[in-house]
């Protein structure tokens, strides 16, 4: 993975920049030195690292319109940055730019359960959404697995998901509005309370933007009612194909469970030894499926799963018998990404997803894979939609182990993409997967796809060196073709 080469006059400004940056924000806002710079040196793609040239940390929309505009005269990139627990390295920093750090904006403005929405700030984490209004009954519904840590901005940015968007959807599904600045330093208001609103669907362009095309500084959510009855239920099965061909079973019989998930022996075992959850360490393959609803409504979906389970040869049923066993039955799930840090000392967790069709053969072409290459893999995910996470073993210490690991992830998004599947379900493109955009993308989408950048961050100083794996100068998408002394189409109005 490369990242474009620093601008040597740029990082030779660095004392400038820093004081200019100050008078913006002043106080504790501007971090530059080099201790105080190195925490903000990765994000959770820690493989990769780079010492920005400073961090600023503003408090108010009008410091982030500040810092933007002046960026903007002066020609300094930016990097947008919330909790920096994003996996594809969207927050990696660039050695002559700034980092944008929007953590202190972590207040939760207003709940408004008239309209089943709440009004937060992009540094309030996903769990404390939930967390703020429980009580009277609420939930905010998607919940990755580091919802404890990654805030509402860093989701808007990568349009994270969660063990639930199977049938709540991701984080695009649950937006109302948000308030962004442009790198002019504008700042625009898209959506609202309201379900729809007029116009272009702006709103659903800047969700999972990545940082490429504004600041969000402000982020409305829709709030849901929470479930009469929620069960989870755990069937474990002799291989991943019975239990690949389980899901595709729940699905055609018009099950939608609140969350599908998979994982495969080696993430139960580490999962288990983690947590304690209660997993069936004699399984190949487990299925956890979540049921929410009326008590009858949930009832009879259970036994309609339990009798779908038999009849693939589920060697492990059993149900939630209380509250506390479906959340422990979760947390096995949602700490299986740091248990299986317990059994390897790096890992790289992939993101694709895939046909749920497809779900047994390519998990079969992935233990292949890890063959091919010598390292070990553990498999965890969204089952019900095809997202998948691998979670490549690897040791960083041998020499030859961390460029394994990159192919072998290249390989298995290349596997995704060529079965029809997709190279992100949630996680995003960042750097990670710039490089394999060519898989899924030609030219012309491509250059379709940053003319929207260009008309957002006519400068290309918003995050640069992510998603594209050619970024062009906007002068140079917008050439124009002319064949003896003529354009095509003169009829049509240019700008």
């Amino acid at each position: 993975m490369k990242m474009p080469l620093p601008d040597a006059a740029l990082m030779a400004r660095k004392g400038e920049i820093v004081r200019a940056l100050r008078r913006l924000v002043p106080g504790d806002g501007v971090i530059g030195d080099p201790a105080g710079l190195v925490p903000f040196q990765s994000d959770g793609l820690s493989a990769y690292r780079q010492t920005p040239l400073a961090v600023v940390l503003p408090e108010t929309t009008a410091q982030v319109s500040a810092v933007l505009a002046w960026c903007q005269a002066n020609g300094v990139k930016v990097v947008p940055r919330g909790a920096g627990t994003s996996l594809s390295g969207g927050a990696l920093p660039l050695e002559d730019g700034i980092v944008l750090g929007m953590a202190k904006f972590n207040a939760i403005l207003e709940v408004d359960y008239a309209n089943r929405c709440a009004v937060v700030q992009p540094g309030v984490t996903n769990l404390a959404i939930t967390g703020a209004v429980e009580a009277d009954g609420f939930y905010y519904a998607p919940d990755p697995s580091s919802q404890i840590a990654c805030t509402i901005g860093g989701n808007v940015a990568e349009n994270a998901g969660g063990v639930h968007c199977l049938k709540y959807g991701l984080t695009t599904n649950n937006l109302l509005g948000c308030e962004i600045v442009l790198i002019s330093g504008e700042v625009v208001r898209l959506g609202g309370k309201g379900l729809d609103a007029a116009g272009y669907d702006l709103l659903g362009v800047v969700t999972g933007s990545e940082g490429l095309l504004g600041v969000v500084t402000e982020v409305t959510v829709r709030l849901l009612r929470k479930p009469e009855t929620a069960r989870a239920m755990l069937l474990g099965f002799a291989s991943v194909e019975a239990a690949g061909g389980c899901v595709g079973d729940i699905i055609a019989a018009g099950v939608i469970p609140a969350g599908l998930e998979m994982m495969d022996a080696p993430a139960i075992r580490a999962a288990e030894a983690f947590v304690g959850a209660g997993y069936p360490l004699d399984a190949a393959a487990l299925l956890i499926v979540e049921l929410d609803g009326p008590e009858a409504e949930c009832a009879e979906l259970s036994a309609q799963v339990v009798a779908l389970g038999e009849a693939r040869g589920a060697t492990t049923i059993r149900s939630s018998a209380s509250e506390a066993e479906r959340l422990a039955f979760w947390a096995g799930r949602k700490a299986a990404f740091p248990a299986v840090g317990r059994i390897a000392p790096d890992y790289f967790c992939m993101d694709g997803t895939i046909p749920r069709r497809q779900l047994a053969h390519v998990l079969t072409r992935i233990g292949e894979m890890a063959s091919q290459y010598g390292l070990g893999v553990a498999n965890v995910f969204h089952a019900g939609d095809g997202n998948l996470h691998p979670l490549i073993l690897y040791d960083a210490d041998k020499p030859g182990e961390l460029e394994a690991a990159e192919a072998f992830g290249a390989d298995i998004l290349k596997l995704c993409v060529a079965v029809g599947g997709v190279l992100t379900g949630e996680h995003g493109v960042g750097v990670e997967k710039r490089d394999l955009m060519g898989e899924m993308f030609n030219d012309t989408d491509l250059a379709c796809q940053q003319r929207v950048k260009c008309a957002f961050d006519p400068d290309l100083l918003l995050n640069p060196g992510k998603v594209f794996p050619r970024l062009h100068r906007c002068a140079e998408l917008g050439r124009v073709h002319v064949h003896r002394g003529a354009v095509a189409f003169p009829d049509l109005p240019r700008f």
